[in-house]
This record gives structure tokens, C-alpha cells and sequence, in this order.
């Protein structure tokens, strides 16, 4: 969990507050509502806050049959006083792409069709408040998934309930945030697993799988011209990364492009200043690669580009810790201390 540790990290300084989600509400009221492909009616579709034990008759001391785990999806077939006849786990949208890769829990067991549970901790798409209670237990599972230690299963009851809070409610001023937060946890934990792959240290991005960029291309698609449109797209470059620079300048030149142009399309987004400091630290780094190259034009042409970058950074966004960084990486190119590899003299 140390990926989504350092993510959930950075997430403090960019995520908004309750009150600053509810005037966001605004700027995306008209967002299309998605179209329920699971083949249930919408009214009988719930989720679960907790771990619900299914029994095969609604009695405590039935047989149990299974667990639905926070955030998977049930049925609701009929109430029985304080008990829910459901269909049990049927994500059906969660696997229904032969292209998707699954992202489930290891304990997840398969489950009959039918069985009961006990009515509590169920939300629906018309329980009272649902997006904030969806929201919040999403948040916290979160948080959980962020500490040393973590519960199993956290970041995936996270993932799972941000996600459900999008799709119950998606005019609810909640729903943009959820809808980002969700993919941004699968993002980071898929992006971490796989960097313990050889293929990751691959220079070529198409030798390495690639993440799973579904989610994030329904949030520009749902939300574009928001900071959450802008984030996913800043998540989308890890796949077009290189894997290793192997001491080339090529990769870092290419990358570097590729943050400009970022910062460019998204210049009033939260990743705006981190994207041109990335551009600039990668120009620093190529000149440095074609001065052990022994290419003087280059390096000298790819260092002024570092030095235009910071200054430009420093001009759109001087608030920024980036711009101070940036500033940083362009004295040592003037002063031709190598920004890669041993600095030493």
C-alpha cells in the first residue's frame, strides 16, 4: 500500500471540502446520467456498508452461505421484516468487458444466487442522504487503506463504494469526486502492482501492460472541464511513460513533451505546476545524458529549455513549491552540475 500511501498524501492538498463540493455541484448538473446496463431494476439495486453474512432462510441461525463485502452490489428480491431476500454480488458490470482485467479481492468467494440478509448498513439509490453516506464510508475505508498495516480489502471496499456513491446518485454534487476517486485507487493499485513486473523497467511503454484506463475515460467523459477531467488525464501519462530511461535522453525528452503539452491543455488544473516542473527536471536530465554523450548542441539546447520551463513555471504559478523547484533544477543546469547520475566534481 505504500503507492496509494504517498497518493493519499499528495490527495490532502487537492481534494475539496464538503462545502467546496457542494458550489462544484453546479458545473456539472447537466452531466449525462449514466444508463443502468446490469439488466436489474434500478430500485431493487443496493450495496453494503460492512461484511453482511447471506443465510439460506432469514434466521440468524440458518446456514450461511456466504459474505457480500462493503461495496459489492446486491439484489433486493423481497423484505422480511428485518431481513432482505437478495441476489448476492452481481457485479455484472464489474467483469462484463473481456478486455477488463477483474479487481477483486482474493477472499471473494462465489456466491449462490439468492439468499437473506439482515436489513442494516444496506444503501440504495433512494435511501435518504445515500451519495454523502456512500461518500463518507468510501472516504474512510480510504483512510484505513492509506495507514501502515491496512485491513485487507480496504482500498477495494474504497474503489467499490466511491463507485457506487457515482452511480446511485450521479447528480449529486459528490458524484464527480467519487467518480475520480474511485478510478484513482484502482490506477494507483494496479500501477503498483505492476511495477514489480520485469516488464516494468522496460523503455518502450507498449513492452509493459498497460493500465486499465476505462474509469478514468468515463470521468473526462462524464465530467470534462472539471479539476477531475484534468486529474484522470494526468493519471492517463503513466502510460506512456518509459519504464527505464536506461541513461538515454530520448525517454526524458519524449516525457518532458509530453508534461508540457499537459500543462498547456490543463493550465488552470490542480496539476498544472507538477506536470511544467516534470517537463523541467526532464529537460535537465536529458542535457545531462548528452553531455555524457558528448553532444555539446544538444545538451546545451535541451538545458535552455529547462531554464524557459522554469522561468515559465515561475510567471503562471509562483505560489507553487514547483516553481521553487523548478528554479532549483535550472541554477544547477547554468552552474552545469549534472541533475542525473553522480553530481559530484
Amino acid at each position: 500500500m505504500r503507492a496509494l500511501l504517498l497518493q493519499r498524501t499528495l490527495r490532502q492538498r487537492l481534494i475539496l471540502p464538503v462545502s467546496t463540493i457542494l458550489l462544484f455541484a453546479s458545473g456539472v448538473a447537466a452531466a449525462q446520467k449514466p444508463k443502468d446496463k446490469s439488466g436489474y431494476d434500478r430500485a431493487a439495486r443496493a450495496t453494503v456498508l460492512h461484511q453482511a453474512n447471506v443465510y439460506v432462510t432469514a434466521d440468524a441461525d440458518a446456514q450461511k452461505l456466504s459474505v457480500v463485502t462493503p461495496g459489492h452490489e446486491v439484489v433486493i428480491v423481497q423484505r422480511n421484516g428485518p431481513w432482505i431476500q437478495v441476489f448476492a454480488n452481481t457485479d455484472v458490470e464489474d467483469t462484463n468487458d473481456e478486455n477488463k482485467p477483474e479487481f477483486t479481492d482474493d477472499s471473494d468467494t462465489v456466491t449462490p444466487a439468492s439468499g437473506w440478509i439482515r436489513d442494516k448498513g444496506v444503501v440504495t439509490p433512494s435511501t435518504p442522504g445515500g451519495d454523502a453516506i456512500l461518500y463518507g464510508a468510501a472516504a474512510n475505508f480510504e483512510d484505513e487503506a492509506a495507514q501502515p498495516h491496512a485491513p485487507k480489502g480496504a482500498a477495494q471496499a474504497a474503489h467499490l463504494l466511491y463507485e457506487r456513491a457515482a452511480d446511485y446518485f450521479p447528480q449529486s454534487p459528490f458524484a464527480p469526486a467519487a467518480a475520480w476517486r474511485a478510478a484513482d485507487i484502482r490506477w494507483q493499485l494496479e500501477k503498483e502492482d505492476i511495477s514489480t513486473l520485469p516488464s516494468a523497467k522496460e523503455q518502450e511503454a507498449y513492452l509493459r501492460p498497460q493500465l486499465y484506463d476505462g474509469e478514468m475515460k468515463k470521468v473526462m467523459k462524464m465530467y470534462p472541464d472539471t479539476k477531475y477531467a484534468a486529474l484522470a488525464a494526468y493519471d492517463l501519462l503513466d502510460n506512456k511513460l518509459c519504464g527505464d530511461w536506461q541513461g538515454l535522453p530520448k525517454c526524458p525528452e519524449m516525457e518532458s513533451g509530453l508534461y508540457e503539452k499537459y500543462a498547456q491543455h490543463y493550465p488552470d488544473g490542480p496539476k498544472a505546476a507538477e506536470a511544467l516542473y516534470n517537463a523541467t527536471y526532464r529537460q535537465g536530465v536529458a542535457s545531462t545524458m548528452y553531455t555524457v554523450q558528448d553532444d555539446r548542441k544538444r545538451s546545451q539546447e535541451a538545458g535552455q529549455r529547462a531554464i524557459a520551463l522554469a522561468q515559465e513555471l515561475k510567471e503562471k504559478y509562483p505560489q507553487s513549491d514547483y516553481a521553487a523547484r523548478a528554479a532549483a533544477i535550472a541554477y544547477k543546469v547554468q552552474q552545469q552540475i549534472p541533475i542525473f547520475g553522480d553530481d559530484r566534481d
